[in-house]
């Protein structure tokens, strides 16, 4: 069974290292298509831009060399032989020139240069047509082909005194068309390879860093009722999956101390229930061996199994209210009422029995107290109380019961007269079952130990707390402390 949960776990984890790898690798790759193909778009603008301004430079330059052959040859009266002289002096790779003049009559072309890749296969004709056939445009830019292949066309008016025309500037495009291809190769062949390795060593970073993961949800599904004392192991204290640790861990010491008190109370509840019903059952056995019996006898053992049974019926409800208040399912009844007329009701209530010991009951009042809270809680809790105190308190003792304000809280107080409370069992006694005096047997009275449990849960119900203030040899005293409001609950 251990195993397959482990099994179950270590495939949930691996499904989470994949899942994040997939994030990861996927995120990856959206960001570097974004930046090449911004790098790709960036650098195709600046290099059409760039042959845009070395198309411009390449006409004045051209234009200047015309002018400056017109100028040198004075006799000639055409721009023909300066545009020729240019045109023998401009040969550069992978531009062409072509000069018309204003009617659109060709006034010179160049050749193909010998370092041209398009080589002869740029016919004089074909250049020509294609230049022609920019004279129209508006644009002094515009992308053409020649015999199949890219060029970009610049369109430049001219005038040389009387004489105007047009220059045609025809740049090809193969060595920027073969760098972008070049980066979109590189981009094909380098962002896959990226993606790859960051998706390996994104899986590797996962593996790793789930790795505790893994680790702790082996040692979680080890862990049961039978070894509920064993923790998970924490590597780094400080990091996410250290706090994990220390939680799931704080999360099994409270399972553990709460598997315990449940444990104790069982023990507890079942060595408390055992008694009264041994002696209901012993008694009832003994009633019905005897054929004839006298009414005498058949009263006392009445008796018995009315006081047992009554004792057995107040463990039973004790029980049944802490169970309710642990599940959350005890409703409180609220109520505006004056706490210190419900203090001197309880101190009236048990001067009878305190009468039999000699006890002296008293109650103080330090004015009104209006609360809002449950009467008939809060009515127990101070029953519990006094009778506690009454029961540990000797004869031609004194118990006081003191009702006062104070910091916006109302003091419930009990102090008896009775020996104290050692001081190694003070942190105890809140404790179900427990009792202070364990040689206290039920002929004398002694109860179920659950008393100030149920006390110091009918305060906390209110907002409020239950403490041993002070316990000394010469008597102890129980103080509840509630809000004048609680919340409601």
């Amino acid at each position: 069974m251990a195993s397959r949960a482990t099994h179950g776990g270590a495939k949930m984890l691996s499904d989470v290292r994949i899942r994040l790898t997939l994030w990861y690798t996927g995120a990856m790759a959206i960001i570097l298509v974004a930046l090449a193909s911004l790098t790709y778009f960036v650098l195709r603008e600046n290099v059409a831009r760039r042959n845009d301004v070395q198309a411009v430079e390449l006409a004045d330059t051209f234009l200047s060399t015309v002018d400056a052959e017109i100028d040198t040859a004075k006799e000639h009266e055409t721009i023909d032989a300066g545009v020729a002289a240019a045109i023998s002096e401009h040969r550069f790779r992978d531009v062409l020139f072509a000069a018309f003049d204003a009617r659109g009559q060709l006034i010179g072309v160049s050749n193909g240069s010998p370092d041209n890749r398009h080589g002869n296969d740029l016919g004089r004709d074909v250049v020509v047509s294609t230049a022609r056939e920019l004279l129209g445009e508006t644009r002094p830019f515009r992308f053409v082909r020649v015999a199949g292949h890219p060029f970009r066309g610049y369109l430049r008016r001219f005038s040389f005194g009387q004489q105007e025309g047009t220059l045609v500037v025809l740049q090809s495009l193969r060595r920027q068309i073969e760098f972008l291809d070049t980066l979109v190769r590189t981009f094909l062949i380098v962002i896959p390879l990226t993606i790859l390795l960051a998706g390996l060593g994104g899986y590797l970073l996962a593996r790793r860093s789930l790795s505790p993961v893994v680790a702790m949800s082996a040692q979680a599904s080890r862990i049961g009722a039978e070894n509920l004392d064993s923790r998970l192991s924490v590597r780094n204290p400080n990091d996410e999956l250290g706090h994990l640790a220390r939680s799931f861990n704080e999360l099994l010491d409270r399972l553990s101390a709460s598997f315990d008190r449940q444990k104790r109370f069982v023990a507890d509840a079942s060595h408390e229930l055992r008694t009264p019903v041994a002696i209901l059952c012993g008694e009832s056995e003994v009633a019905l061996a005897k054929p004839e019996r006298g009414e005498q006898e058949y009263r006392e053992t009445l008796r018995i199994l009315s006081d047992e049974s009554k004792r057995l019926k107040r463990v039973v409800e004790d029980l049944f209210t802490l169970a309710r208040a642990d599940a959350g399912q005890y409703p409180l009844s609220y109520s505006d009422f004056y706490l210190e007329e419900l203090a001197a009701e309880c101190a009236k209530n048990v001067r009878t029995l305190a009468a039999a010991k000699q006890i002296t009951v008293t109650c103080e009042a330090g004015g009104e107290a209006l609360i809002r809270g449950d009467e008939a809680l809060l009515r127990r809790m101070l029953l519990n109380l006094l009778d506690n105190a009454i029961k540990y308190t000797p004869a031609g003792g004194s118990v006081a019961v003191h009702c006062a304000e104070q910091n916006g809280n109302y003091l419930l107080s009990v102090r008896d007269s009775g020996p104290g409370i050692p001081s190694d069992l003070r942190s105890r006694i809140f404790e179900r079952f427990f009792r202070v005096d364990k040689a206290r047997s039920r002929e004398q009275d002694g109860g179920a130990g659950l008393g100030l449990s149920i006390g110091a849960w009918i305060a906390g119900a209110h907002g409020g707390q239950l403490e041993l203030t002070n316990s000394t040899s010469e008597g102890s005293t129980f103080t509840a402390a509630l809000p004048k409001h609680p919340p409601a609950g």
